[in-house]
């Protein structure tokens, strides 16, 4: 079976594809978000939501800002309500979450080796 990828969004700074994997898309960041594209980003991950979540990996991200955060963390939500699973957090990104208070609750997902 092969795997399909689809682009869902590209601008200077960022792209973002979406792979179907069984249960949930699985969507790649690479680059960079800030406040520039951050409302882009918010867009495309409602746009290929299908079910209960998706997986949204973040190890290729260089930057990303508090507008990418909330983006990814949905901080304004209840826990149980929010459909975002975080994969390949970096350091980086662990240290960004914790300093705003929010690496407690965010949920994040460890594919299967």
């Amino acid at each position: 079976m092969s795997v399909q990828e689809r682009l869902l969004y590209q601008d200077g700074q960022l792209t973002i594809t979406v792979r179907a994997a069984p249960g949930a898309p699985s969507v790649a960041l690479v680059g960079e978000i800030d406040a520039s594209n951050s409302p882009a980003v918010a867009d495309a991950l409602k746009g290929c939501r299908r079910g209960a979540y998706i997986l949204v990996d973040t190890g290729e991200l260089t930057f990303i800002d508090v507008s990418g955060l909330r983006v990814l963390v949905m901080p304004t939500l209840p826990p149980a309500e929010r459909w975002i699973r975080l994969h390949n957090v970096t350091p980086y990104q662990r240290r960004l979450l914790r300093m705003m208070g929010w690496f407690y609750e965010p949920r994040t997902h460890h594919l299967p080796a």
